[in-house]
């Protein structure tokens, strides 16, 4: 269409110019009336005829190009239709891999959203089990246990075992002389709950001086109940079950950490006690190794005193051996003379007569064999 517009445009300006034309020549015959009606009217013949040819071939022309581009239309359309439904099956098979990618992905996120559900219930049961001041403690307990058993070999601590002044820590560790390691679980964990939930910077800072307060009392009571002269180690742990709560400790209250020290009492995250029982153990280790060295080396003298009595006893078996050696030389002097002696009689018992032949043999000849020969 965009083609057959010039076209329609030339047939109309080709038609205005005939027309235009036939009127001159109207106009014109009629300012000259001299000529004749006839020949204006053969002239207008000639226009209209020469107008209509050309018309004629317009049309034609028109015609052939409508043709053509009809034929040229057909084929963009079968091209473009032969494009479109490739794309349309290339974006199809994209649009079915990406549906089933996805589903893919929306099962993944389900899932995801369920062990996110999961997670918040059981972080929901947590924070209620936590709630309480016995439970809190226990958690704490339960944590500390749970590093102690992992880390150290069955023998080498005990839970709640009872010390020499009736009291009853939360664990003792066995150190190799023979004096235990205190660790106490029971922090203090509603302190720091009241100080993080302070809103105002009065609740806040009342909130830190119960926080003092009641870790203080606690390091006090540790430092006077587990640190026994002789029965004890020097200095005891406190665990405190959260490393958020450890570095709050530490970054805010670093006066309370230093009375701790000066009582002889150390702060431990779960992350430093696993490293501090770690050390434990590698000491137990080596106490062990002292100790199996000192029984390699009472073995090794008990063997050395036993090879030194076997060498004793191969050097009396080397004397007998001798001596029967010699006992045995002596015997195969005897078994040669035997032998000789046997071949000698033997020789004998063959040279011996018959009886006939014993009546001429004269008397001298025979002798009586003497005892030895």
């Amino acid at each position: 269409m965009t083609e057959m517009l010039p076209l329609l445009a030339i047939v109309a300006v080709v038609v205005a110019l005939a027309t235009v034309a036939a009127l001159v020549v109207v106009l014109w015959r009629g300012r000259n009336p001299a000529e004749p009606q006839a020949a204006v009217m053969a002239e207008l013949a000639q226009a209209q005829s020469a107008t209509g040819q050309r018309l004629e071939a317009m049309i034609r022309m028109l015609g052939d190009r409508q043709s053509q581009l009809q034929t040229a239309v057909n084929e963009r359309l079968d091209t473009v239709s032969h494009r479109l439904g490739d794309s349309l099956q290339k974006t199809t098979a994209h649009t079915t891999e990406h549906l089933q990618k996805l589903n893919e992905r929306l099962a993944v996120i389900d899932t995801a959203q369920k062990n996110i559900t999961s997670l918040a219930t059981q972080v929901t049961s947590l924070q209620s089990v936590l709630a309480n001041k016995q439970s809190r403690g226990a958690f704490g307990q339960w944590r500390m246990e749970s590093i102690i058993q992992d880390c150290l070999p069955k023998g080498s601590y005990a839970f709640q075992h009872t010390l020499s002044n009736r009291t009853r820590p939360d664990c003792c560790v066995f150190m190799p002389d023979s004096r235990v390691l205190v660790i106490d679980a029971k922090f203090p964990l509603e302190s720091v709950t009241a100080y993080r939930d302070a809103k105002s910077d009065e609740d806040r800072k009342a909130a830190g001086q119960r926080l003092r307060i009641d870790v203080g009392k606690h390091v006090t009571d540790i430092a006077e109940k587990y640190l026994i002269p002789g029965e004890t180690q020097e200095f005891a742990l406190m665990f405190v079950p959260s490393e958020a709560i450890y570095a709050e400790v530490h970054d805010g209250f670093d006066d309370l950490v230093q009375k701790a020290y000066r009582e002889r009492v150390v702060l431990m995250s779960p992350s430093l006690l696993m490293l501090a029982i770690a050390l434990v153990q590698q000491s137990q280790k080596d106490a062990r190794m002292r100790e199996a060295a000192d029984q390699i080396r009472d073995e090794v003298a008990r063997l050395v005193k036993d090879v030194s009595l076997l060498g004793e006893r191969v050097r009396k078996l080397q004397t007998h051996f001798n001596q029967s050696n010699e006992d045995i030389r002596l015997a195969i002097i005897s078994i040669e003379k035997i032998e000789s002696r046997g071949e000698r009689i033997q020789q004998v018992e063959v040279d011996v007569l018959t009886p006939v032949e014993s009546n001429v043999i004269p008397a001298p000849m025979a002798r009586k064999l003497e005892a030895g020969e």
